[in-house]
Parts: structure tokens; sequence; C-alpha cells
């Protein structure tokens, strides 16, 4: 089963998904999809580990999540940006090549028994990418967070902090 997550910067995306989380397992799996490229970013990185306590499970991976032990798991994927960006990176920022890739792991996902909150930002309704790439990677984006809502038995768009189901 897949919950899909989706919302701007600072919306209540992560902090909604493990509350979800807690409330469906004792024993919830956190996927981190980051790539720790500063020691700003690590920053937040460790911000985010010390928010979760003892009882997450915590498996940091850029992509392949479905061969992680996940079967019979609650688990919470943060993010399908970071995802998408490791892909995109490893396919020479190729959008056919990165998309289908991504496709490919989100099927592989849906075939495992378990219950999937995939986390995803909403880029596009930001400001205009100022680079050629920038935009390629925000269509890319938008076709990505397509493909998840399309395999969701539920969607949520988060606002202010607050969950508006779309699905």
């Amino acid at each position: 089963m897949i919950i899909y997550i989706s919302g701007g910067a600072r919306s209540g995306k992560s902090r909604y998904a493990q509350e979800r989380a807690l409330a469906l397992s004792e024993s919830p799996v956190y996927v981190a999809t980051a790539k720790i490229w500063d020691e700003d970013f690590a920053g937040r990185v460790n911000r985010h580990r010390r928010e979760r306590g003892p009882e997450w499970t915590t498996f940091e991976a850029e992509k392949d999540l479905a061969t992680l032990p996940l079967p019979g798991r609650v688990v919470v994927i943060d993010c399908v940006t970071l995802w998408l960006t490791n892909l995109f990176m490893a396919h020479e920022n190729d959008l056919d090549r990165t998309l289908a890739a991504f496709q490919a792991e989100v099927d592989a996902l849906v075939e495992t028994p378990a219950t999937l909150l995939i986390i995803s930002n909403e880029i596009g309704m930001g400001l205009h990418a100022d680079t050629p790439l920038g935009r390629q990677f925000t269509d890319l984006q938008g076709w990505a967070n397509q493909y998840v809502a399309r395999q969701a038995e539920e969607a949520i768009f988060m606002v202010s902090g607050l969950p508006l189901r779309l699905k």
C-alpha cells in the first residue's frame, strides 16, 4: 500500500508522515534518500535523525530502495526529490532514462508487501528555475510525482501543516 504525501518546503510533510507511521506501527522504518553534499545539509540530516526516536529503524539509500528489508513493515520514504536527484545524476541528466529508472524502482516497491508513506516536493509550484537543467528537473519531478500518485491508494497534499486529502 502506498500513501503519497506531497507539498511545498516546510509544509509539514515529514512530520505528518512520521505521525502516520507511528500510528500504524510501534517500530516503523525511515528510508532517507539524501546524499549529504555539504555541512549545512549535514546539519539538517542530523536534526531529522534527532527528531526520530529509538523506535525507528533507519536506512540510508540513494536508490534501489526495493532491495532494502521492507516487507511487512511501515516505511516512510523521504523523499522522492532527493531520490530522483540521485538517479538524475547517475543517468547523466538524461530525462527519459531517469524517469524510466524511477518508474522501475516504484514498480518494484509496489510489489513489496509493506505500507509505504512516500514523501515528495511540489517544486513546480515555486519560482521558475533559472537554468535549463533546473527546468528539466522541475519537469522530471512533476512526472515522477504523477507516477507515484497514480500508484498510491491514498494521496495527501500538505499546506501550512494541514493535510488535504486528494485521493
